[in-house]
């Protein structure tokens, strides 16, 4: 068919694109509402997952996974479902496991409902569970079709993929500076550089990390909580990165370490009776290695928090702190707040520390950001890309 031909047809008379096979628009349907549902719930250090039970293309039960050591979301939606589970349609947004972990496998809850097919949105990213679930529900009868909404249900794991297959947190970067790239008067004022409503996002996002992390330089100047206060959550695991052991018993920090926990990672020759005074007050004090530089490796530290399960964490300051993470291609997000004042070239410079890149070619950037208005504050948020 020439091309004259082929403007010259009717639309109707067009082949329909892929995506209107209704099969394939029902699937994307429902698993849109799989994706909603992985939002709910604080599962880490397991990922976010939704699950939902259809039957007749109508809507049976929905699940998520709620909590570490709770039933997994596809469970739950199947359980909720009952006998109506039996003939229908599970869609879940990653791979069913196949293996006992604190829970029993999902699999097996799967088989035992008579779930005639089931259709994940991914594969599991761990290297000991990649392909298992499916696998085994195959070879039980069970249909399965792999990588609907593939893109999006992978975005909503990201975390947890980067935890279970480098042994780092997630990093998110929080930024907070003027119209002129300054994050304190020349007095070294920073209270409050960005207004309420900005503030009450930061919240949010402690809200949603595991863990949020200062260095010492930040955690003296403010003397902060690091506390989820602005926002409906939990507050986070409390980290200050402190080589020498500056934190002082009279902080913020160390008087509420009892209510909130408190790590402070510190070098291998930090003073033992400034450790002892924190110790008292229920901080916990680990002693970490030092860099060439003679600060505290922060590939180190990342990894050791990992291992106690932090998944994701916020990262709110210093300068020297947030460079480190750049300059390392550490930091995974950036979350930058941008108040509508200038503070003049005698403020404190930058909200980053670092050598930064020869080009503007070779800068980190935001790919694909969101702009949106917060309050009076300015916030660009997105994943950060490095150039090769």
């Amino acid at each position: 068919m020439t091309d004259a031909e082929q403007k010259s047809k009717r639309p109707s008379q067009l082949p329909p694109p892929a995506s209107a096979d209704p099969q394939t628009l029902e699937d994307e349907r429902w698993m849109d509402l799989a994706l909603v549902h992985a939002k709910s719930g604080r599962p880490s250090p397991n990922p976010h997952v939704g699950a939902v039970v259809v039957k007749n293309n109508e809507l049976v039960a929905t699940g998520h996974h709620e909590r570490a050591g709770t039933e997994h979301a596809e469970t739950s939606a199947v359980r909720a479902a009952g006998e109506r589970a039996a003939g229908g349609t599970l869609y879940v947004t990653l791979e069913p496991c196949n293996h006992h972990g604190r829970t029993p496998p999902c699999t097996d809850v799967i088989i035992a409902a008579k779930i005639a097919r089931v259709v994940v949105g991914c594969r599991d990213p761990n290297p000991h569970v990649d392909g298992g679930g499916i696998e085994a529900l195959k070879a039980a009868g069970v249909e399965v079709a792999l990588g609907v909404r593939e893109a999006q249900c992978r975005t909503q794991i990201l975390p947890w993929t980067k935890h279970v297959t480098t042994g780092l947190p997630y990093v998110s970067l929080k930024l907070a500076l003027s119209l002129d790239g300054r994050i304190a008067t020349r007095s070294g004022a920073s209270k409050w550089v960005t207004g309420p409503d900005a503030r009450a996002k930061v919240h949010l996002l402690r809200s949603r990390s595991d863990a949020v992390a200062v260095g010492i330089g930040t955690a003296v100047a403010d003397d902060p909580h690091l506390t989820v206060r602005d926002a409906p959550g939990e507050s986070p695991l409390r980290v200050v990165l402190d080589t020498n052991l500056r934190l002082v018993p009279e902080s913020r920090l160390a008087q509420t370490a009892r209510e909130i926990p408190t790590l402070v990672l510190c070098g291998p020759d930090a003073s033992s009776e400034a450790e002892d005074a924190l110790t008292n007050l229920g901080v916990e004090c680990i002693r970490m290695p030092l860099s060439a530089e003679g600060r505290l490796d922060v590939v180190a530290a990342l990894r050791m928090l990992a291992q106690r399960g932090v998944v994701t964490m916020l990262v709110e300051g210093g300068a020297e702190l947030a460079g480190s993470f750049l300059a390392g291609r550490l930091a995974d997000e950036l979350h930058a707040f941008l108040a509508p004042i200038l503070l003049g070239p005698r403020g404190r410079p930058g909200a980053v520390d670092w050598a930064g890149p020869d080009t503007p070619q070779q800068a980190p950037r935001i790919a694909a950001p969101s702009w949106e208005l917060v309050g009076e504050d300015a916030y660009v948020h997105g994943r950060i890309v490095y150039p090769d």
